[in-house]
C-alpha cells in the first residue's frame, strides 16, 4: 500500500513539473525572456504591461497583420509582431521596432501568451506599428575574420584580450541584405543606418546591433525636443564597426577596444537642415562645442531617469564632414570624454617672485694634497 502511495506521490510530482514547464508563461514572460535569456544583454528594458500580442512572419519589414492561428507557416529570418499597444513599439521609449535575437530564442519568443504566427505583406513604406524579430547567425558560424564573404575581423576575446563582460564575443550577427536594408529598426532609424561603412560592394553584410542602444538614442531625441531643441534630425555618423574596419581607422581617433564592435555604440550629430552637417542647436550663429554638448546634456537627463541605459559619451568638437558630433553608447558603466576642444593660451600674467641676490661667503682655502 505504502509503495503504490510512493508511486502515485512521484507520478503526481512529474505531471505538476511538466504542466509548468509546458504551460503558457505568466504575463512577466517578456521580461523574464529580456533579462534570462542568451539574448538578454541584447534586449530592451519593458515595462510591465509590454507583452507582444501577435507574431507574423515576414520578409524582414514589419507590416499591419491580422492574426492566424495557422502554426504550419516556416520561419524565415526576419519576423514582426504588433506592438504591445498595438500603435507603441518596445523599450523605455516605446519607440523600438526591431528585436534581435538567436535561433533557440525565437522559439522561447514565439510561446509567449497571445503568440500566432501569420503572413504578412512586405512594405518598406508601412507605417511602423509592428516590430521586425531578426533571427542572428550565430558567432559561431564566423571562420577565422570572415562570414559568408563579409570580413568581420577577430573580436578582442579572440585575441584573449578581455577587460569585462562588457568586452565578450556578441552572440550573433543581423544578416543584412539589399532588401531588409531599409527595415525600420526604431522610429527615427533603419538597419542601414548602423552597417560598417567598409566593403559597401559586398553583400550580404552582417551587423551587430543591440538593442537598448535605439532604445537610448530615440529617448535622446524625446529629451531634446521636450527642452526646446529639433532633434529629428538626429544622425547616424557611424554605428557598428566590424573589428577589421576599427583597426583601419585606429589613426582617425578610433579606440582600440571600441564600443562600435559591439552594437552599442553610436556617433551621432543633428542635421536640421538636410546639409549633411550638425546644425548651429543654440542659434548663436555657429556651430561649435556648446552645439554638441546639448546633446551631452540630453544624455545625463535621459541616465539619470533610467540608469539602466548607463553608458559612455564623448564629445568631438571638430571633425571634418559632418563638424562636431557626439558618441553615444550603453556599455553599462558610465564614461565621459572629450577630443578636439581647443583652449586657447592662458591670458593670466604670470608673477615672477624677486629673489633678493645671493650673498657668497669666502670659503676657506683648502691645502693641496
Amino acid at each position: 500500500m505504502n509503495q503504490s502511495r510512493f508511486r502515485f506521490s512521484l507520478a503526481a510530482a512529474t505531471f505538476l513539473t511538466l504542466t509548468a514547464i509546458i504551460l503558457p508563461a505568466p504575463a512577466s514572460a517578456l521580461q523574464l525572456y529580456s533579462r534570462g535569456s542568451r539574448s538578454g544583454s541584447n534586449a530592451v528594458a519593458n515595462h510591465p504591461d509590454s507583452l507582444p500580442t501577435t507574431v507574423a512572419s515576414s520578409g524582414g519589414v514589419a507590416s499591419n497583420v491580422a492574426a492566424s492561428t495557422d502554426s504550419n507557416v516556416p520561419a524565415p529570418s526576419a519576423k514582426s509582431f504588433l506592438s504591445p499597444s498595438g500603435e507603441k513599439g518596445s523599450g523605455l521609449s516605446g519607440k523600438v521596432f526591431a528585436r534581435f535575437v538567436m535561433p533557440e530564442d525565437w522559439i522561447a519568443l514565439a510561446s509567449l501568451p497571445g503568440a500566432s504566427v501569420a503572413s504578412a505583406s512586405v512594405d518598406a513604406t508601412a507605417t511602423p506599428t509592428s516590430e521586425t524579430v531578426f533571427t542572428m547567425r550565430s558567432f559561431g558560424q564566423k571562420v577565422r575574420a570572415w562570414l559568408n564573404g563579409y570580413r568581420l575581423g577577430y573580436w578582442p576575446e579572440e585575441k584573449g584580450r578581455v577587460r569585462s563582460e562588457a568586452y565578450k564575443n556578441p552572440d550573433g550577427f543581423i544578416e543584412v541584405t539589399a532588401e531588409n536594408e531599409d527595415t525600420r529598426v526604431s522610429e527615427h532609424f533603419r538597419l542601414r543606418d548602423f552597417v560598417s561603412h567598409d566593403q559597401k560592394q559586398v553583400w550580404p553584410k552582417y551587423v551587430v546591433l543591440r538593442e537598448p542602444l535605439l532604445d537610448k538614442l530615440e529617448l535622446v531625441i524625446e529629451d531634446l525636443n521636450d527642452h526646446g531643441v529639433n532633434a529629428e534630425g538626429l544622425r547616424i555618423r557611424s554605428g557598428f564597426r566590424t573589428p577589421a574596419h576599427n583597426f583601419a581607422v585606429r589613426g582617425e581617433g578610433s579606440a582600440r577596444d571600441s564600443r562600435h564592435q559591439f552594437g552599442d555604440a553610436a556617433d551621432v550629430y543633428i542635421d536640421q537642415e538636410g546639409s549633411g552637417k550638425m546644425s548651429d542647436l543654440n542659434g548663436d550663429g555657429k556651430v561649435s562645442f556648446p552645439d554638441v554638448k546639448m546633446i551631452l546634456d540630453a544624455v545625463e537627463r535621459v541616465e539619470a531617469r533610467y540608469p539602466e541605459l548607463v553608458g559612455g559619451t564623448g564629445l568631438y568638437a571638430y571633425s571634418g564632414r559632418s563638424g562636431p558630433f557626439a558618441h553615444i553608447d550603453v556599455r553599462g558603466t558610465r564614461a565621459r570624454w572629450v577630443r578636439g576642444v581647443y583652449r586657447g593660451r592662458s591670458r593670466r600674467t604670470v608673477k615672477t617672485h624677486k629673489t633678493a641676490p645671493k650673498v657668497s661667503k669666502a670659503l676657506p682655502v683648502k691645502a693641496s694634497r
